[in-house]
């Protein structure tokens, strides 16, 4: 499964790159007023069709197509073609390709690839993670696995939103002993914690299934933790609406602040 989830990973994010070259992102708003361009579109039409051929009897969620949003059942993919649009259309760069593979409400298998960042994080057969070094081709290169760090609750790091951080936000990052503050986008986040680049991950916001359920897979097979901000109980796939709650995303040696 990996192998497929690389392959179109790595295809979406060559269109999407096209497109992050071109003067016209082909800007549009959603419903709910999100942006979404015409390199989300390409990259969902590229990620869609290569997952129907492979895997003709798993149903697809995936962020840009709302007739997928119900009914998944307990086996499903669910994709965020392009995570972090806003930092696509503000070329900041922090953008990624989210596949995730969910059975009965876990996130077992996963892959997020920055394509502007030139790296690729994703989940074995045996349940463990690796980053893939670039350059990237038809075989998977270098890969080296990845592990959660040992951190120091006297001096933490921590990863924010940088789209969406907030006063909240800060407030609950103040309760912790922080050695560094950092921002990154999209699901770069996860995969932060997941090298041991960072030990905490906090998100006080809005988020929806496909925004995160490939970077936790990734950050479970490097030992990793996501939970419910309120109830410190792992985060769950296939929830009604697909919408998440607030939740943290830490190295099991955080000893966890109450929300």
């Amino acid at each position: 499964m990996e192998r497929v989830f690389r392959k179109l990973a790595l295809e979406a994010g060559e269109k999407i790159m096209e497109i992050y070259g071109s003067d016209d992102f082909g800007v549009m708003s959603k419903a709910d007023e999100s942006p979404v361009t015409a390199a989300d579109l390409a990259a969902d039409a590229i990620i869609s069709a290569g997952l129907a051929q492979a895997f003709p009897d798993i149903p697809v969620v995936t962020e840009e197509q709302a007739a997928s949003h119900s009914g998944a059942g307990t086996e499903f993919i669910i994709v965020d073609p392009l995570d972090g649009t806003k930092e696509f259309v503000k070329r900041r760069g922090e953008f990624t390709v989210n596949i995730a593979y969910v059975r009965d409400g876990v996130p077992l298998r996963g892959v997020v690839y920055a394509p502007a960042r030139k790296r690729m994080f994703y989940t074995l057969a045996d349940g463990t993670s690796i980053e893939e070094q670039g350059p990237f081709g038809e075989e998977p290169g270098v890969c080296a696995p990845i592990r959660v760090s040992d951190p120091d609750n006297d001096a933490l790091i921590v990863v924010a939103s940088k789209s969406h951080r907030d006063e909240a936000t800060d407030a609950y990052i103040s309760r912790y002993e922080v050695a560094e503050a950092a921002s990154a986008g999209s699901s770069l986040k996860f995969c932060l914690v997941a090298t041991g680049e960072a030990d905490l991950y906090p998100r006080l916001g809005r988020t929806m299934e496909w925004d995160t359920a490939a970077g936790d897979a990734v950050l479970r097979g490097a030992g990793g933790r996501v939970v419910d901000f309120d109830r410190l109980e792992p985060l769950t796939y296939g929830k009604p609406g697909h919408a998440n709650p607030f939740f943290i995303a830490h190295a099991p040696g955080v000893e966890l602040r109450e929300g």
